[in-house]
C-alpha cells in the first residue's frame, strides 16, 4: 500500500514501535534488526519508527541513520507504514535525512525539534516549514521537551498544522490536558499520537489515536491489542491491558532509555545488551525491575 499517498488519518493510528537499533561490537547489527522487524510484524504492530530517540538516532552517523531507514523499508516491504526518524540538531541535516528517507520509500517522517540549540518558537516554525517545503511525505512533529529542552507550544502547533504536509504529532510531554488544547488549535483532523507508554490509554480517551511506543519493542502483540481496543471503543479491555503492561512500562523507564528496553530484548535472546556511548547499559536496579516485569508477563 502507498500509505504516503492516502490520508494520514486513515493509517497513522494504533501501535507504532519506536525501534531500538541493535549494536554488535560497536557497529549496527543489521541481522538482529531484521529479526526484530519480523517479530514486530508477526506480533501485529501497526507501524514502525526506525532511527528515532529509542533507536539512538542522536548517536548514529547520518550514514548509519540512512542505512537503517533503507533496511527497515526493504524488510517491511509495505506490510505496515514506516515513519523514518529524521531528528537532528540542525535543519540541513534533517533535510538530508528527509530526502534520503523519501528516496528509500519511507511513508512519513518523525521530526524532533533541534536538540541542544533550544530554538525559539519562531525558530521551530522556520525549521518545520523548511522540512515541509523539502519533502512530499507527511510529517509527524515530535515534541519531547525532556530530551530537547524545547517545547512546541500549542499556538505554534496551530500555525504548523496549517501546512498540509504537517499532519500529526508525537506528544511525549505526558500532559494529557494538552490533547484537547492541541485539537482545538490544530483541528480535529490533525493526528495526535502518544509518546509516553504509561498514559497511552488516557491519551486516546482524550482524543488521540495511537502511540509511538517503547514497550512495543518487547511485547508488540499486547501493545497492538491495547491500541486496537482503544480504536474500537473497547475501553474496559484497553484498561485491563494497560494495567497488565504498567509494570513493564515503568521498568523500561527505570533508567535512561533505551538502556532498559535493550536489556529486556537481550533477556529474550533477540539482541546484544549494547548501547553507544555516552549511553551505557541499564543499572542493576533497572535490570531487576525489568526482570520482575518480564517474569510477571511470563516472558522469562
Amino acid at each position: 500500500m502507498n500509505y504516503a499517498a492516502s490520508s494520514a488519518r486513515d493509517w497513522l493510528k494504533g501501535s507504532f514501535t519506536a525501534l531500538v537499533t541493535p549494536f554488535k561490537d560497536g557497529a549496527v547489527d543489521f541481522d538482529a534488526f531484521d529479526r526484530l522487524l519480523e517479530r514486530q510484524l508477526a506480533g501485529g504492530t501497526h507501524g514502525v519508527v526506525p532511527a528515532g530517540t529509542t533507536g539512538e538516532g542522536s548517536t548514529l552517523t547520518v550514514e548509519e541513520q540512512i542505512a537503517i531507514i533503507r533496511r527497515c523499508v526493504s524488510v517491511v516491504a509495505g506490510r505496515v507504514p514506516v515513519i523514518a526518524g529524521v531528528g537532528a540538531n540542525d535543519t540541513p541535516t534533517a533535510l538530508r535525512l528527509a530526502k534520503a528517507a523519501a528516496e528509500a520509500g519511507a511513508d512519513g517522517l518523525l521530526a524532533a525539534t533541534g536538540y541542544y540549540n533550544r530554538p525559539s518558537q519562531a525558530g521551530l516554525i522556520a525549521h518545520y516549514t523548511k522540512l515541509a517545503e523539502a519533502t512530499d511525505l507527511p510529517i509527524v512533529l515530535y515534541n519531547v521537551p525532556a530530551r530537547t529542552a524545547s517545547d512546541i507550544s500549542v499556538d505554534t502547533m496551530g500555525v504548523l498544522a496549517e501546512n498540509p504536509r504537517i499532519v500529526a504529532l508525537k506528544d511525549a510531554t505526558s500532559v494529557l490536558a494538552r490533547v484537547a488544547r492541541q485539537r482545538l488549535s490544530c483541528g480535529s483532523d490533525f493526528v495526535q499520537l502518544s509518546g509516553e507508554d504509561c498514559t497511552a490509554v488516557g491519551f486516546n480517551a482524550m482524543g488521540g489515536q495511537g502511540c509511538i511506543s517503547v514497550t512495543a519493542n518487547v511485547v508488540p502483540d499486547l501493545c497492538a491489542q491495547m491500541q486496537s481496543a482503544c480504536l474500537d471503543g473497547r475501553w474496559d479491555e484497553a484498561v485491563a491491558l494497560q494495567d497488565r503492561l504498567t509494570p513493564l512500562h515503568d521498568a523500561l523507564f527505570a533508567d535512561t532509555s533505551p538502556g532498559p528496553v535493550k536489556y529486556a530484548l537481550s533477556c529474550l535472546g533477540l539482541i546484544a545488551n549494547e548501547l553507544r556511548l555516552p549511553l551505557v547499559p541499564a543499572s542493576d536496579e533497572a535490570r531487576a525491575a525489568v526482570d520482575a516485569a518480564l517474569s510477571g508477563l511470563d516472558l522469562i
